[in-house]
Parts: C-alpha cells; sequence; structure tokens
C-alpha cells in the first residue's frame, strides 16, 4: 500500500485522545514521523507502540497547552528530534458548557486560552520551522458551531469562529513560502471529552448516541475514523495547493 505521509514530521497537539491519537495511529501507517504533544503519558505511549509497530517512529512531547513555553517546546523537541516539521494538526480543545449569561471570566479565559491562545503560538513555532523546510501543512480543527453558535456553547464557538480567521490569516500571509492552513469543521463525535461531559449532565452515551442520530441530517453521530481520510489528504502532496479552505465533515450539521 502506497504510504501517502511517507518520511513526513507531523506535530500534533492533543494528540493523547480522540481524534488527534486516532490520527496520530495513522500517521504511523502512512509513513510519518509523529510528534504528540499533551498530557497523558500513559496514553501516548499505547499510541507510540501502535505507531513503531507500523513501522514509523515518534515521540511524545508533555506540553501544557496554558503555557506558552510549553507550546514553543512542543516544536523545538520535533525539530531536535527529526530534524524538520512539516505538518502541524491543532487538535486540542476544551469544550465547557459556557452560555453567554452565565460564563465566568475563569472559563472564558481558559477556552480561549487553549483553544486559541495556544494554537496562535503553536502555529508561530509551525511557521518557523516549516519555512526551514521549504513549507508544510497546517490544519486547525473547527467545528459547526462557529457557524451555529448552538446553546451552552457561547465562549466554545467564539474561539472556533475565531480559528477561522486565524487560518485565513496564515493562508494568506505564508502561501509564497509554500506554508499551508485549512480548517476542518468537526462534527457530533462521541469522544473521551464529549461522552464524559453528557454522562456529568446525566445523560449516558448509548442516549447520547440516540439523541444525535435523531438530530443529525446523516442519522448518526461522526466517528473518529471519519475524518482520517480527510486528514490524510490535507497533509498530503496530493493537497498542495489546497489553503484557505474550510473542509466540512460533520453528517451534514449545520450545512
Amino acid at each position: 500500500m502506497e504510504q501517502r505521509l511517507a518520511d513526513k514530521v507531523i506535530v500534533i497537539s492533543g494528540g493523547t485522545k480522540g481524534v488527534g491519537r486516532a490520527f496520530a495511529e495513522r500517521c504511523g501507517i502512512e509513513g510519518a514521523k509523529v510528534v504528540i504533544g499533551g498530557r497523558d503519558e500513559s496514553a501516548s505511549k499505547e499510541a507510540l507502540r501502535n505507531i513503531r509497530i507500523y513501522g514509523s517512529d515518534g515521540i511524545f512531547v508533555y506540553t501544557d497547552l496554558l503555557k506558552v513555553d510549553d507550546c514553543r517546546n512542543l516544536f523545538d523537541q520535533a525539530y531536535k528530534k527529526f530534524g524538520k516539521i512539516d505538518g502541524f494538526f491543532n487538535y486540542a480543545g476544551v469544550t465547557p458548557v459556557s452560555p453567554l449569561d452565565s460564563c465566568d471570566e475563569e472559563t472564558f479565559d481558559w477556552v480561549m486560552d487553549v483553544n486559541f491562545k495556544a494554537c496562535f503560538f503553536c502555529c508561530q513555532q509551525a511557521v518557523k520551522y516549516m519555512r526551514m523546510n521549504g513549507g508544510g501543512s497546517i490544519v486547525l480543527t473547527g467545528s459547526a458551531h462557529a457557524w451555529g453558535g448552538q446553546k451552552d456553547r457561547a465562549a466554545y464557538a467564539c474561539s472556533k469562529g475565531v480559528l477561522r480567521t486565524l487560518m485565513e490569516h496564515i493562508a494568506h500571509q505564508y502561501a509564497t513560502e509554500k506554508i499551508r492552513c485549512n480548517y476542518l469543521t468537526l462534527g457530533w463525535t462521541p469522544t473521551e471529552g464529549e461522552v464524559s461531559l453528557r454522562k456529568s449532565q446525566g445523560e449516558s452515551e448509548a442516549e447520547l448516541r440516540r439523541r444525535a442520530a435523531g438530530i443529525l441530517p446523516m442519522g448518526r453521530m461522526c466517528e473518529r475514523t471519519d475524518y482520517l481520510e480527510g486528514l490524510v489528504y490535507m497533509f498530503s502532496d496530493a493537497s498542495s495547493m489546497m489553503t484557505g479552505s474550510t473542509f466540512r465533515i460533520t453528517a451534514g450539521e449545520y450545512i
């Protein structure tokens, strides 16, 4: 099988859980070396074990996204280990309940610091190293909330909306340097964080899936694997002329 990401070095923030981890392991299958940023070293070791079984390699870099120095260190360690950076997948994010009328300053700052500020400075480092390699691909994780502003997610929706603007800036600013940036809009997905949140509200995963199936036009929630082909494409040479784009995989949500 052709390895579409052969010899590329891809950094993933939030690569220990959810779609980030699923893509980290897919990178191994596709021949890429993976740098996983996150806080769960145990989960990272499992992912790296699988990546090595597939014949590739990777490292874990402990990263507290509330610390800009940690964001910078993630890329410094990636470059130190592998000598280049070809891709950055900004997956990490938090999604607390935060309607406008009750969102406190602490929650607002947490959401914006993790979802936007950390991404901003990670992208700054990604650009720094991609310049040395003659280009690269950045994919920012978006959400249908950026368009819909659905109930109970004011701060989260705002953070995902501002990432669209950041994506467009990077695309415009660095296209001549062959540094691309695109926005992947994820749909409603039963990740660890989503399931945990719903359980805290008294809803089981099975109940969540049934409720979502009745709401989403395509009749089911998106699974982590539903995004992998799109991600491989956006990081591969096949998408070399794609930048400044919004790529939606949402089961029809907010078409």
